[in-house]
């Protein structure tokens, strides 16, 4: 049956007060209790509709009081003296049942006889039985566990007059519609059927069609509605100062209650132990959690014993806190609907909210959809600085000073501070002042010394200079081949040699600024293989190139971090040439001598020739090599790079098809690793 159509209800609605919704007054009571005044759009719309027995098709986001809208008319509707199931509710995740189920209890506090009980996964069955035993009018519960009960015969439905499906496309989403219905098939076919949706998905619309009967769309207009009483921003900050800007913020605005989301159950458990380790009061909830240790992170934040609670979206669902300061999109979401239900869970009540999104890239691009989709001005916003954050702090401290003076109780220190005074005439109180806060404003700094997080690719370490090359991985250069021509030609040694960036067209190299006009002087046109190649000074455009190709797919540099050290030095993520395992060029993974690679040998040749055998141009172990300076120069050598030898004459390097190792690598022919999702 097509769904009956209804005007939309916007934001900006006549005020509807709960008392002129003709509801009993012991649900009124408990909701002058609860400190509600006005319903909300949703609700204004939808109670009374459902009180009319209506079924109903539910349009509305996280945040809009959607909860109450379903559960005062379930309650109105329950017969206390029968202790049969007459309402059941369906969610997709265990705290959201469990929210829907204290918001129940809440407003049925005062009625008569009722009796609600939770069922889910990762719950005693044995508690559920005795409840469901003992009877409960109503039931909120996952999908798979109403299932259960139901095949158990611990859950009977033949009396239930009301299903209500709240966050129906999430559980579609989420694969449970073979679940839902079978409980569907079991249920009387005289009753109330109520979806509640984010979204008017085609999924939604076919179980309409099957098991409503002249359903009411109730809708609230959420382009209106997500943007209310919430300041939205984003920053342009890559993956590697994301952890950074993310404090710098936290600091900057004071914040005590704050959500931020992640992609990942990896990047969750990585961003709590980042801001653990900082001092922050953090905690995580993701898919992989206890449900005992998930729901004591959630008792911890709803009672602000936790500063900072990092989520996935799915894990997410059903965090129902009032005071929430501001959501952070870590990682932008990849569906706009998800970027909604974000930012709702700030804002509430009425309350003034924050939501801050780091961009990178291409993330641009679904940013605007993201504007376009929600109708809201999401405005950039500079990195603030340290010298931003600072300020923001000594403001703050100072402010508390203020409020000690003025609660007073402070002779015993005064005595003390007179003492200091009276010791030395040189010494003032503006003096003990100035070094007392000193003392307790300590700078980080570690973190004062660190990279600025602002900073995109393309800004150099203080005292380098950073340098164009004409040739990138498409002309199969290599980083020691740059290397190797820069310390060969000028006076600048080789280990010296500071990052080094492949990209696919051109590459770049960043030298100590001293050596920057000799190098582009000498080696202003060389070559590299026999093919012509150019240095100079990288500029602004070259710079943005790079920036947009690495944003694309990341640049290939070796390492991916800061090399100390030089060509071979210890990276910080131990990239080529990263010590990995105590040993030197190439990642010599199980220590030994220049060139052993994980089977020692003596040579292990130019990516690892692991199984022993020569490697740049059949060098024998470390001991017999050359020195350094010894070798033939780069234009002189007697092999050119594709004509090496050893391992059972593997191919030349150029002529390799790429990817393929053939020969005694066969064996690394991995599978394509996979990230860990959420659901």
């Amino acid at each position: 049956m097509e769904p009956e159509k209804t005007q939309e209800k916007p934001t900006e609605k006549n005020v509807v007060k709960f008392e002129d919704l003709n509801l009993s007054a012991e649900v009124q009571r408990a909701i002058t209790e609860m400190g509600y005044e006005e319903a909300s759009a949703i609700q204004a719309a939808a109670i009374p509709v459902l009180l009319a027995g209506k079924d109903v098709i539910g349009q509305a986001q996280t945040g809009t009081g959607k909860t109450a809208a379903f559960s005062i008319p379930a309650i109105e509707g329950v017969d206390g003296d029968s202790r049969d199931v007459q309402v059941l509710v369906l969610c997709p995740t265990r705290e959201l049942a469990v929210q829907v189920s204290g918001e129940i209890q809440k407003l049925g506090k005062y009625k008569r006889g009722l009796a609600v009980v939770p069922i889910y996964g990762g719950s005693s069955y044995d508690r559920q039985f005795r409840a469901l035993e003992r009877g409960v009018q109503i039931v909120i519960g996952t999908p798979g566990r109403v299932m259960d009960h139901i095949e158990r015969g611990t859950l009977k439905l033949d009396k239930t007059t009301k299903i209500i499906l709240d966050e129906a496309d999430e559980m579609l989403d989420m694969g449970f519609r073979e679940d839902i219905e079978f409980v569907l098939s079991k249920m009387p076919e005289n009753r109330q059927t109520v979806f509640f949706s984010a979204t008017m998905s085609k999924p939604i619309m076919d179980l309409t069609r099957k098991y409503q009967r002249d359903p009411q769309v109730v809708k609230v207009n959420h382009q209106t509605m997500t943007v209310t009483n919430i300041e939205q921003s984003y920053f342009e900050v890559r993956g590697p100062q994301k952890k950074d800007v993310l404090t710098r913020i936290l600091d900057m605005y004071n914040l005590k209650s704050t959500i931020v989301f992640a992609n990942t159950k990896r990047m969750v458990d990585e961003i709590v132990a980042d801001l653990q380790a900082k001092g922050y009061f953090a905690e995580g909830l993701h898919g992989d959690m206890g449900q005992q240790q998930r729901q004591n992170t959630l008792d911890k934040f709803r009672k602000s014993t936790l500063e900072v609670l990092v989520a996935t979206d799915v894990a997410a669902r059903g965090i129902d806190v009032d005071n929430v300061e501001a959501v952070f999109n870590y990682d932008l979401p990849a569906d706009e609907e998800y970027y909604v239900h974000r930012i709702g869970r700030t804002g509430r009540a009425g309350k003034s909210g924050k939501a801050f999104t780091f961009v990178s890239g291409r993330d641009i691009y679904k940013l605007r959809d993201i504007m376009r989709f929600t109708k809201a001005q999401i405005k950039l916003e500079q990195v603030p600085s340290f010298a931003d954050v600072s300020e923001v702090k000594t403001t703050l401290f100072l402010n508390q000073i203020k409020e000690i003076v003025e609660k007073g109780n402070l002779e015993k220190y005064v005595g003390r501070v007179q003492r200091l005074l009276d010791q030395s005439e040189e010494i003032t109180s503006l003096d003990i002042a100035a070094a007392l806060l000193k003392m307790t404003m300590k700078e980080d700094k570690r973190a004062e010394q660190s990279l600025d997080a602002s900073r995109t690719a393309g800004v150099v370490r203080t005292g380098f200079t950073r340098l164009f090359i004409s040739m990138g991985k498409k002309d199969r250069i290599h980083p020691r081949d740059i290397v190797d021509l820069i310390s060969e030609s000028t006076n600048l040694q080789g280990g010296k040699v500071g990052d080094i960036a492949l990209y696919d067209k051109f590459s770049f190299v960043e030298v100590p600024s001293e050596f920057a006009e000799e190098i582009v002087g000498q080696l202003g046109r060389s070559s590299i293989q026999g093919q012509p190649v150019s240095f100079s000074i990288a500029t602004p455009v070259q710079d943005a190139a790079a920036k947009e190709e690495g944003n694309t797919r990341g640049p290939g540099s070796f390492g991916g971090g800061e090399r100390r050290g030089g060509f071979g030095g210890e990276r910080r993520e131990g990239g080529f040439g990263g010590n990995r395992g105590g040993g030197s060029f190439g990642g010599n993974r199980g220590g030994g001598s220049y060139g052993e690679r994980r089977e020692g040998g003596s040579g292990g040749g130019y990516k690892g020739n692991r199984d022993g055998g020569s490697s740049y141009g059949n060098r024998g172990g470390a001991g017999d090599r050359p020195a350094y300076g010894d070798r033939p120069a780069y234009g002189d050598r007697p092999k050119p790079y594709g004509n090496r030898g050893g391992a059972g004459d593997r191919p030349a390097y150029g002529s390799k098809p790429y990817g393929n190792k053939g020969g005694a690598r066969d064996n690394d022919a991995r599978p394509p690793r996979t990230e860990n999702f959420d659901e």
